[in-house]
């Protein structure tokens, strides 16, 4: 058995028991936080700052998650390799979470046709590994490091099947973008007879009884065309570009025309001071 901590490689019997996270979020370990917490605290600052470091180079990206269990010959995984292909050939990087099942598919699929493939890994209690197919890694202590990487470096996510860390990463992504907390991107669900039932649910439930607003689901893009995912990713961050230009540009006129304004408005000097 192996676990790896940043620098450190812990084998058999040096893995402790537990995660970092799970320390951190024990409350039993309550009288621990005045001797252990500050440290605790620049730990968790280390892990923004070499994931900062890290991804601040990387091209447009795109997030892809899913399940870890799946099998390599199963239809999401096919999907995954197919449409990591695609993502690459568009000029996007590739991120999963890398690990195997579809997070190995995707790595895969971009590496294969020549793009940059990420994985951000996660101590487990149960050690999964980076995949072959990574360029680029960084393994993390705490979720809450590693979903601001997935989030900030990306230009989309891409879901398909998987369990409750995929469900996790859904709704938080639908959360920040219906909320605001970020920039406006796609959210692409592959997997329609997976996703059928959630949708229904979201739709006849939680929308009919006005727990989420009329326009909520349209944030969600769902297909099993990878073409169509791809496309839908390319044509959401040209609107957004274009909106942008047009927000600066504005910008830039009112300044202009401010500037116009006071210039006009300035008292003449003195009589034959010209």
């Amino acid at each position: 058995m192996e676990r790896h901590r940043g620098a450190v490689t812990l084998r058999n019997r040096a893995i402790p028991t537990s995660t970092a996270d799970q320390r951190l979020l024990d409350s039993r370990g309550r009288s621990d936080w005045k001797t252990k917490d500050a440290w605790r605290a620049l730990r968790i600052l280390s892990e923004f700052v070499e994931g900062f470091d890290t991804l601040a180079d990387l091209p447009p990206a795109v997030s892809v998650f899913g399940s870890a269990r799946s099998k390599p010959d199963s239809p999401e995984c096919r999907l995954a390799e197919e449409l990591g292909g695609a993502l690459a050939r568009a000029g996007y990087a590739v991120i999963t979470g890398g690990g195997p099942g579809v997070m190995e598919a995707a790595n895969r699929g971009a590496g294969e046709a020549g793009g940059l493939s990420v994985g951000l890994g996660i101590e487990l209690p149960f050690e999964q590994g980076l995949n072959d197919w990574v360029d680029l890694a960084i393994d993390f202590r705490y979720f809450f490091a590693r979903k601001t990487m997935f989030v900030k470096y990306a230009q989309a996510f891409v879901v398909l099947p998987g369990g409750f860390g995929t469900m996790d990463e859904l709704f938080e992504a639908l959360t920040l973008v219906q909320t605001g907390k970020v920039t406006r991107f796609p959210v692409v669900l592959m997997g329609v007879d997976y996703w059928g039932g959630l949708l229904d649910w979201l739709r006849d439930t939680m929308a009919a009884e006005g727990k989420i607003g009329p326009g909520d689901l349209d944030l969600i893009c769902v297909t099993d065309d990878v073409n169509e995912a791809v496309r839908h990713i390319v044509e959401a961050e040209a609107v957004l570009s274009a909106e942008q230009e047009a927000v600066r540009e504005e910008a830039v006129a009112r300044v202009a025309a401010d500037q116009q304004a006071a210039a006009e408005a300035a008292p003449e000097g003195p009589a034959g001071s010209r």
